[in-house]
């Protein structure tokens, strides 16, 4: 039987989970429920921030972090599930860094990815 499982991540923040999402071309929705027509019960979960039919981000009040939600045994997509959440966090990660140098007065002056998939920013400020 087909059913929704949850994956910890490290994702704090909505707004960037939501812009990474979007930068990686992610129609996204907010407060939406996940259907799982898979089984007699029709699983359903309520989530935070939904990407299509079958993927979700739920907060976890105890970890004070979103867990991604989805079937693994239907998923369709044409990465795995780990590299997906990498790509994602990743992406997150550069949103949250990105605006608290701006918060800072800093400007993104170049923003580059390694051969090792390593992203690097320069960041500048005038004193």
């Amino acid at each position: 039987m087909s059913h929704f499982s949850k994956v910890k991540t490290k994702i704090k923040d909505k707004p960037a989970l939501i812009q990474a999402l979007m930068l990686d071309g992610y129609p996204v929705d907010i407060n939406r429920e996940l259907v799982n027509p898979i089984g007699h019960e029709h699983e359903r979960v309520r989530c935070e921030v939904t990407i299509g039919d079958d993927i979700g981000f739920v907060w976890n009040k105890q970890t004070q972090c979103y867990e991604l939600v989805t079937d693994r045994q239907t998923w369709s997509h044409q990465i795995p599930i780990e590299r997906f959440i990498e790509k994602i966090t990743q992406l997150y990660c550069i949103q949250l860094l990105t605006a608290t140098a701006k918060s800072q007065g800093f400007e993104i002056e170049n923003q580059k990815v390694n051969s090792n998939n390593a992203v690097e920013l320069t960041v500048t400020r005038w004193i």
